[in-house]
């Protein structure tokens, strides 16, 4: 059976909430999916047949944890296919979902010994307010999907 760990990142809890849909769809696929905090995550990080590591950006930067995440594990990450994934923009404009996409390949560019296998953009989402409406550009297809390229173009199910 393909081990899959998916490793987070988050300020208000939707980067956590696309974290378990794309163990949701790899489940689906037929892979055993760990979900924890990137900040939780104890290695060494052996037995992983892939290692997803998602994070938000917020103000033109990638969240730190997945920075320390990257960098800690950075021996054992050499082993195995990552994938990484971005929360981008709350705004549906093609500026926002632009700017988000050069921050993410910026963040990217601090570890330059990495090479992912996939990379994804997903809209974010605002936390929830009082009065208002809250924006939530999550497309949980587009998740879903980009989850099961993901295994396939890792070789893992």
């Amino acid at each position: 059976m393909t081990n899959i760990l998916v490793a987070y990142a988050t300020k208000n809890g939707t980067t956590r909430e696309v974290a378990e849909a794309v163990a949701t769809a790899a489940t689906a696929e037929g892979a055993q999916v760990q979900v924890q905090p990137a900040r939780a995550v104890r290695g060494p990080l052996t037995g992983w047949d892939l290692i997803v590591v998602g994070a938000p950006l917020y103000s033109g930067r990638w969240h730190r944890d997945a920075h320390r995440f990257l960098a800690r594990y950075r021996d054992d990450l050499d082993a195995v296919p990552v994938a990484v994934f971005g929360m981008g923009p709350r705004r549906d404009e093609q500026e926002a979902w632009l700017r988000s996409s050069e921050q993410l390949d910026r963040a990217l560019d601090r570890q330059p010994w990495l090479t992912p296998v996939a990379v994804g953009l997903f809209g974010g989402a605002d936390r929830p307010r009082r009065r208002g409406i809250r924006a939530d550009l999550r497309d949980w297809a587009a998740i879903g999907e980009w989850t099961r390229k993901v295994l396939a173009i890792s070789g893992t199910v």
